[in-house]
């Protein structure tokens, strides 16, 4: 009977960084400005290390419709992710960009054993959400968050003043 949690102890050492992984639910709120000449904002939501290292690319929303992929040369507006992350990125990146967004809430969930979270390791990270608007400011918003959750679900969020409304971060165990 001693050997029982040996045993378990090797099993659990032995399983892949997913078989622990939780899922990941983000909604970010675009705001309804009231302004001469709106843009859509140009929005990119990454998950940083504690060093500030970009652990994974969640969504990066820009004007994909541009011929010759023009829509590519403004990702550069949102300054944290581009010197993080996005000068090494080939766009368009599949499952993280897509087209701008309307004004309204917008909703992406993710799950732990599949792309981007897979090889999320246990630890303390940061959700990071940039946004920047032709004519108009760049606002970024941060949320601490323990992955995988515990002690049950968090729900955590962070509140726009201008270019972003609720970001709202729920991790699942």
């Amino acid at each position: 009977m001693k050997l029982l949690p040996r045993t378990a102890l090797i099993v659990a050492l032995a399983m892949p960084v997913s078989a622990f992984a939780a899922d990941l639910d983000l909604s970010i709120e675009i705001p309804r400005l009231k302004v001469a000449e709106y843009h859509r904002p140009y929005v990119a939501a990454w998950i940083e290390r504690p060093d500030n290292s970009v652990a994974a690319d969640l969504a990066v929303w820009y004007d994909v419709d541009m011929k010759n992929g023009e829509g590519t040369k403004w990702l550069k507006d949102i300054r944290q992710w581009w010197r993080r992350s996005g000068r090494s990125l080939k766009m368009p990146v599949d499952g993280v960009s897509g087209a701008t967004r309307a004004v309204g809430q917008h909703t992406l969930n993710f799950k732990g054993g599949s792309k981007p979270l897979a090889g999320l390791a246990p630890g303390q990270y940061t959700l990071v959400v940039e946004a920047a608007r032709e004519v108009g400011g760049r606002e970024l918003l941060s949320i601490p968050f323990q992955w995988p959750a515990k002690g049950g679900a968090q729900t955590l969020s962070a509140q726009g003043k201008t270019e972003l409304g609720a970001v709202r971060l729920a991790v699942k165990p």
